[in-house]
Formats: structure tokens, C-alpha cells, sequence
């Protein structure tokens, strides 16, 4: 098949796991002998005289990368402004210089590309197979609480409804797809993970655990974006009552994220700052290596519509603990695969890894089915097969005009 991907990041431009996504299925999709175009832009902030458009082939995937819009925006300030300024220059980059080449399917990847995705699928007369990675709704605990939460709401709406197929990474985000945005059929293709590039030596491991936790004790890790969601701020708060029972403990905090500041001001108030580093944006061989020198890596999020940094955890062989919020509660299973708690649990979470650093035989034999588990589940060249098959089964369905979406007040989540 003929795929045109429209994504909003694309290595090297990567905000979060979607880029890493797009990325290995657009390889995986080549690999399988389908010819793959990946729609995306190039940095924010930059422009056309620094850095053009460019339209180049890297591991035989061809890559368009547009040209930010000239207009003076900001991504933070003027979000929705932006969006629809980056959603212009894909549209035109892709009338005007994919020279004739036709997909036979167009395939978004969430909300920030939905009127350039669906705008091309319409004028090519092709399926529109959209991806929701994440909703506005769930990042707020199934609230909608200001006009911008409530645009973005209706974006997503109107890109799950326009759409001829539907699909998420996990079971818990089909369930909450099909709950905000009244969508009956739901296919669910979870990420996947190449296991090989995760695998680092000991010494390596040695190495970066020396550099950012040097002496005794055991050593936690979290890796991602550092936003309220993440639950972060509960690891903290969790982290006097681990230390009590496992003294000498400390933390590694990797990531970047708007809530660096508040995070870094919470372990000053719970005494426990010299306990923990703040790590900022590691490189993938520095990651690797954090993971596997961790006695665990905690992932506390109060909403993950997947979870892929456990797939990566899994991959170098870490012991996994993990809250069960959304797709971490398929992917670490409790006794199995590593320990769990409920999201925002702050009891919880210091028990589940008390019971991960008591027993490290146990952890170990976790750690080891997590990794096996990848196998099977989520090896690519499976994603790839089951994402095709989602791309042959949808209709043409064609240019529709949608009402707004009438958006309720209070907890979209919660059923009434």
C-alpha cells in the first residue's frame, strides 16, 4: 500500500512517545515492502530561512518535512493559532511537492494534524484512519476546565467522527475514545518496542549510575514528561516513607516538562531534595543505561493512554513498578510482570516498591517475563501487519460536514 502518515513530531523532532511511534511504524510498514510517506514539520521556532522544507528519503522512508509558518506564534502561548498555522504549511507542502504521488490511505496521528489529515484525505478521496494517542478530557481527569481545553476537545471530536477508522494503544483508551466522542468501532493497536536496542552492558549501566547517583543504596528512576499527569509529584511525596524502609534510597528524575519547578519545590518541602537528581532530557544511550542501573523504575501516572516507557523498562530488563492508570494497568501486571497500585495512591505506591526492592529474586524473575512478554505482544512487524489490516478494511467514507460536538459540563469520564 501507498501510506501518507501526518504527524505533528517526527524524529528528530520529538515531544513525546507519539514521535518514537510514528517513527518505528513508519520503518516497520517500509520493511514489509508498503511505500510510506511521513507528513511533519520541522522544529518550533525555527522558520524557512533556517531551516526549508525538505523532502528526503532516510531508511527508505521518504520524509517531508514543511517549513514552520512564518506568522510570529508561539506553541505555548497561541496553541490553537499554531496548530492551525502548522496544519496550512502540511497542506501545502503536500499539494505542492509530492509531485503527483497518490496514498491510498492517510493515516493522523492525534489531534494537532487532524484538519490537514482530513483535509488531504478529502481532496485525494482516500480513506482517513486517525490515531488518538491521548484526549484532553482524560489528561484532565475527564474534565474540560477552560475554552482551550474545551477546542482541543472538539478537534479530537471532529477527527474521531470524520474519520473512516478509528484507533488507540490500549484497551482503557478505546473505552475512553468511545465514551468522549460517541464512537461505536474502535480498533486497538498497541506501541511496540525493538528489545535489541534496549539491552546495555553492565558496565555502561555502572557508569551512568555513577555519574548521577553515586554511593550506596538503592536507586529509583522516572523517566518522562514532567506534567501534573505523570504523577510525579506522588513518587515524591511516597519518597520519606520508602527511604524509612529502605534507607540510602534516592531518585532519578528524567524528563523535561512545565512542572520542573513545582516538582523540584515539592522535594525541597518534603525534605528529601538531596535525594533526588533532576536529570533533564537524557540521550537514548543514557536512558538505556539509567534503566538498566535502576533497583527499579516507578512509573506513577495518574493518566497514560499507554505507557511506552515500560515498554523500554521492560526491554532493559528493569524491574517495573507501576500505577494501573489507563494502559500501564495492560502492561504491568501485578505479580507477573512487576507490582502496581491505583493512580494518586501515595500508600500504595510506596508499598508496591517496598514489596519490588525486598525482594529482588522476585524482581528479577518480574523483570524477566516483562521483557519476554515483548515478544509476542509488541514486536513491530505484528503492529505493522495489524495496522494494515486496519487500513484494507476501511470505507471511503469522504468529505462530511460535522455539527459541534455539545461538550457537558463536569467529569466527561465518570458514567452518569
Amino acid at each position: 500500500m501507498r501510506v501518507l502518515l501526518v504527524s505533528w513530531e517526527y524524529p528528530p523532532v520529538v515531544v513525546g512517545g507519539l514521535g518514537r511511534h510514528v517513527h518505528a511504524l513508519a520503518r516497520e510498514l517500509t520493511a514489509s515492502g508498503h511505500e510510506v510517506v511521513v507528513l511533519c514539520r520541522q522544529p518550533t521556532g525555527s522558520d524557512a530561512a533556517t531551516h526549508p522544507t525538505v523532502d528526503e528519503t532516510v531508511g527508505g522512508v521518504r520524509v517531508l518535512r514543511a517549513a514552520e509558518d512564518p506568522s510570529h506564534l508561539e506553541f505555548a502561548r497561541d496553541l490553537v493559532a499554531w496548530t492551525l498555522a502548522m496544519g496550512h504549511t502540511l497542506v501545502r507542502a503536500a499539494l505542492t511537492r509530492l509531485d503527483g504521488w497518490r496514498p491510498d490511505v492517510v493515516h493522523a496521528h492525534d489531534w494537532l494534524v487532524a484538519h490537514p489529515a482530513t483535509t488531504l484525505a478529502d481532496v485525494l478521496g482516500v480513506p482517513l484512519v486517525a490515531t488518538v494517542h491521548a484526549t484532553e478530557a482524560g489528561r484532565h481527569s475527564g474534565r474540560l476546565p477552560g475554552p482551550l481545553n474545551r477546542a482541543v476537545h472538539s478537534v479530537e471530536w471532529a477527527l474521531a467522527n470524520r474519520a473512516d477508522a478509528v484507533v488507540t494503544c490500549s484497551r482503557a483508551m478505546r473505552t475512553e475514545v468511545g465514551q468522549l466522542f460517541e464512537v461505536d468501532d474502535v480498533h486497538v493497536v498497541h506501541n511496540g518496542i525493538d528489545a535489541a536496542g534496549w539491552r546495555v552492558r553492565r558496565e555502561r549501566a555502572a557508569a551512568v549510575r555513577e555519574r548521577y547517583a553515586p554511593g550506596p543504596g538503592p536507586v529509583l528512576a522516572f523517566v518522562g514528561r514532567l506534567e501534573y499527569e505523570k504523577g510525579v509529584q506522588d513518587l515524591l511525596a511516597a519518597l520519606p516513607r520508602i527511604r524509612r524502609r529502605h534507607p540510602g534510597t534516592r531518585l532519578l528524575v528524567a524528563g523535561t516538562g512545565t512542572q520542573r519547578g513545582f516538582l523540584a519545590a515539592e522535594a525541597r518541602r518534603l525534605r528529601v531534595a538531596r535525594a533526588v537528581t533532576f536529570t533533564g532530557h537524557l540521550p537514548d544511550r543514557d536512558l538505556a543505561g539509567l534503566l538498566v542501573a535502576a533497583d527499579a523504575v516507578v512509573l506513577p501516572s495518574r493518566y497514560e493512554p499507554f505507557g511506552i516507557v515500560a515498554l523500554e523498562a521492560a526491554a532493559a530488563g528493569a524491574t517495573l513498578v507501576a500505577s494501573t492508570a489507563g494502559g500501564l494497568g495492560e502492561l504491568v501486571v501485578e505479580g507477573e510482570t512487576g507490582w502496581s497500585f491505583p493512580p494518586g495512591d501515595v500508600p500504595g505506591l510506596a508499598a508496591a516498591v517496598d514489596r519490588a526492592l525486598a525482594s529482588p529474586a522476585v524482581a528479577a524473575n518480574h523483570a524477566r517475563a516483562a521483557r519476554a512478554r515483548l515478544r509476542t505482544e509488541f514486536d513491530w512487524a505484528r503492529i505493522a501487519a495489524q495496522t494494515v489490516a486496519v487500513y484494507e478494511a476501511a470505507p471511503t467514507t469522504g468529505p462530511r460536514d460535522l455539527p459541534r460536538p455539545k461538550i457537558a459540563s463536569g467529569d466527561l469520564l465518570t458514567p452518569r
